[in-house]
């Protein structure tokens, strides 16, 4: 008895159920996010989050994503890393 077919379909199903646990991350609009989806960012906790939120309220909304590293304790690294997921609207 061949089992090429039952091997083939979970080698299939493996794949299928491998992309969907890679699927593109969702955009985070920084002038508009809550501190709670902020703080998923890579490299940004609860505290970066807030600071962003309070860097936002005091100096208006950023321009372009690149002005989070203005924030203290945001470096550019942190920006770079999270360059697909951040959006200004």
């Amino acid at each position: 008895m061949k089992r090429t077919p039952v091997i083939a379909t979970l080698v299939l199903l493996f794949t299928l159920l491998a992309g969907f646990a890679h699927a593109e991350p969702t955009a985070v609009n920084i002038n508009t996010a809550d501190v709670a989806t902020l703080a998923d960012l890579n490299g940004i906790g609860q505290s970066k989050a807030e600071a962003i939120v309070a860097y936002r309220e005091a100096n208006g909304p950023f321009q372009a994503p690149q002005e989070l590293a203005n924030v203290k304790g945001i470096g550019e690294r942190t920006v770079e890393k999270n360059a697909e997921r951040l959006t200004i609207k």
